[in-house]
């Protein structure tokens, strides 16, 4: 294997990098740079804070958080499904529905365990 092969990889790589990187850099170069000091404050929300900024959250924030992800990844899965199923047969039609069936069962757990409720 020769190294001309990898080249579209290579150039793959440097575009991606100069899609991330050339904002940034243009940005701060043709920006506008007046800092006083209403943009220097550490409190954007218009008043300062009444507590300390690292106080305890609670849990049900992150549960819904990662059951929002959860579920929003699986169901992406089913777009690829849905698109190349006729080109894959039967066999992938059982596997998508026991991959919806196991959704399912997930979120009536959820559902039943209470915690899709928030109080």
């Amino acid at each position: 294997m020769n190294l001309e092969s990898y080249f579209p990889i290579l150039m793959f790589i440097f575009v991606g990098i100069a899609v991330g990187v050339a904002p940034m850099v243009l940005g701060s170069v043709l920006g506008p740079n007046r800092p006083d000091s209403e943009k220097l404050s550490p409190y954007e929300c218009g008043f300062e804070a009444f507590e300390d900024a690292r106080m305890k959250f609670d849990v049900r924030y992150y549960l819904i958080a990662i059951l929002f992800i959860l579920f929003d990844l699986e169901t992406a899965l089913l777009f690829p499904w849905a698109a190349t199923a006729r080109e894959l047969g039967s066999g992938v039609f059982v596997s998508i529905t026991i991959f919806i069936l196991e959704l399912v069962l997930g979120l009536v757990y959820l559902w039943k365990k209470g915690a899709l409720e928030w109080e």
